[in-house]
């Protein structure tokens, strides 16, 4: 057996370079195995990919790999759905799940109104369970995570700055024209409704009784809101990410590490 045909070369496009060491990776076969193994064996976890390539012809992931070939794969289309025919189109309304280091990127999502199922105590199976059963895209930057055969759609944020993973988020799953912002708890995810002062006068300090009188209450937890003194921070937040979410202002996403 010639050397061409014990190994197969992988070349990662785009925003899928940040899971390699090199644009372009030999990686040894050993005997068939599918397209989708050898892309995770060099650690790109499958729904980072959007479309694959082998010798120039369009596949899935379950196409068989003999050795000699050329794999191309690319991520999906920043404000398109996946294409290749890989995943179906990721759910709407948007929702999400994320692990238990993405709380501050948990809580910038509720802000823009996007629903973030989020605990402390979850573990990986619970993260896998609530993905698949209520159809959620999965957060993480844990790869191997990522790489669970049920997961369909995930993203592994590549920037450490929640300010940045909101972006990169954003970008990846065209929230820009889906965002609804504050008119979801940051709390604990539940919705948002008006309240009248009255129904919330006894919970609520003097100087804010004085101050405001535009309230709202999470439907889920009871928590009440007003405009506060964050307000500016809240509207500067939310006109960064759609300033950045633009086809001008997008940067390319971060190439920081990611957790195995």
């Amino acid at each position: 057996m010639s050397a061409a045909a014990t190994s197969i070369v992988l070349r990662a496009y785009a925003e899928l370079v940040d899971f390699l060491d090199a644009p372009e990776v030999e990686l040894p076969i050993g005997g068939p195995r599918s397209v989708k193994d050898l892309v995770e064996a060099a650690g790109i976890p499958h729904p980072e990919v959007g479309l694959l390539l082998v010798d120039g012809r369009r596949v899935g992931f379950d196409h068989l790999l003999t050795g000699g070939e050329r794999v191309a794969a690319y991520p999906p289309f920043h404000g398109l759905d996946p294409v290749g025919g890989l995943w179906p189109s990721p759910p709407e309304p948007r929702r999400f799940v994320l692990d238990v280091h993405l709380g501050t990127l948990t809580r910038r999502l509720r802000l823009l109104g996007f629903d973030a199922w989020y605990r402390t105590d979850a573990d990986d199976a619970l993260l896998a369970d609530v993905a698949v059963g209520q159809e959620r895209i999965l957060l993480t930057r844990d790869r191997g995570l990522l790489m669970r055969r049920t997961i369909t759609h995930g993203y592994c944020p590549r920037s450490q700055d929640p300010d940045e993973q909101a972006v990169e988020v954003a970008r990846r799953y065209s929230l820009a024209p889906r965002r609804a912002p504050l008119t979801r708890c940051v709390r604990c995810n539940g919705l948002l409704h008006r309240a009248h002062a009255a129904q919330v006068w006894d919970e609520l300090e003097p100087g804010t009784r004085a101050a405001f009188d535009r309230f709202s209450r999470c439907g889920g937890c009871g928590q009440v809101y007003w405009p506060g003194s964050h307000l500016d921070a809240v509207e500067g937040f939310l006109t960064r990410i759609e300033a950045m979410t633009s086809p001008r202002g997008a940067p390319p996403p971060g190439t920081g590490p990611v957790h195995h």
